[in-house]
């Protein structure tokens, strides 16, 4: 459970769902495969999108794939919604695919993500592939095999309703393990193969792109997360 009164940043892990509480410290120009809701603890909070347009509110609403970046300064509670859960479909009928001001989220907690139920939005052969797909060697040709599709009706539903091919989402659901891996206490190397990840390396440039900072980063918040939760 996310301590929304941490003194310093803290970093949880859900099932579905991640939240972060602290400074805003993603400033790199970034894009995630997940929803995110970020509030300002007290003001507002400034994101920036990709034509330059700075969106301001209590509470903003990032639509997956939608590249943008946090200014530095304030301090935050951030949720990751992946959108294959169904508190997303409430976020994809809200905040289309751009950014959104939603002052409704600006009390949000996680008790409102858990549990997590299935989209309705979303066809159920493709939430079936996003859960194979993170296996550890499954090719996308197996992945539509199991779920009853050809490789191609798979890939344009990927891009129809989810905005992204299943690799990208992938890649998102191996930042995840990624993250329990070093939160649990493994080194970045080691975090880095057991999600999957060719190297540290690979997992620093995955990460700088899909979240907007490095493990180095995100270390010190998963480390205080688990040592709050024993």
């Amino acid at each position: 459970m996310l301590d929304a009164d941490a003194p310093v940043p803290s970093f949880a892990v859900g099932e579905g769902y991640a939240a972060y509480r602290g400074p805003a410290i993603d400033v790199v120009a970034h894009r995630h495969a997940a929803f995110q809701v970020a509030i300002a603890v007290q003001g507002a909070v400034a994101i920036v999108d990709a034509s330059g347009r700075c969106h301001r509110g209590a509470a903003l609403a990032v639509a997956p794939m939608a590249r943008h970046r946090i200014l530095t300064g304030t301090d935050l509670l951030t949720f990751f919604v992946e959108p294959h859960c169904a508190f997303a479909d409430r976020l994809r009928e809200r905040c289309g695919d751009g950014i959104t001001a939603a002052p409704e989220l600006r009390g949000l907690t996680e008790a409102e993500l858990r549990p997590v139920r299935p989209s309705r939005a979303l066809d159920p052969r493709l939430v079936a592939a996003m859960d194979a797909v993170a296996a550890p060697g499954t090719s996308m040709p197996d992945v539509a095999t199991q779920v009853g599709l050809s490789s191609q009706r798979l890939r344009t539903l990927a891009r129809q309703q989810l905005g992204m091919p299943l690799l990208r989402w992938r890649a998102w659901v191996r930042l995840r393990v990624a993250a329990e891996a070093l939160r649990e206490g493994r080194s970045i190397a080691d975090a880095a193969i057991t999600g999957g990840f060719a190297d540290q390396a690979h997992l620093t440039r995955w990460m700088r792109e899909m979240m907007g900072l490095t493990p180095k980063l995100a270390l010190p918040a998963l480390r205080d997360q688990a040592r709050r939760a024993t």
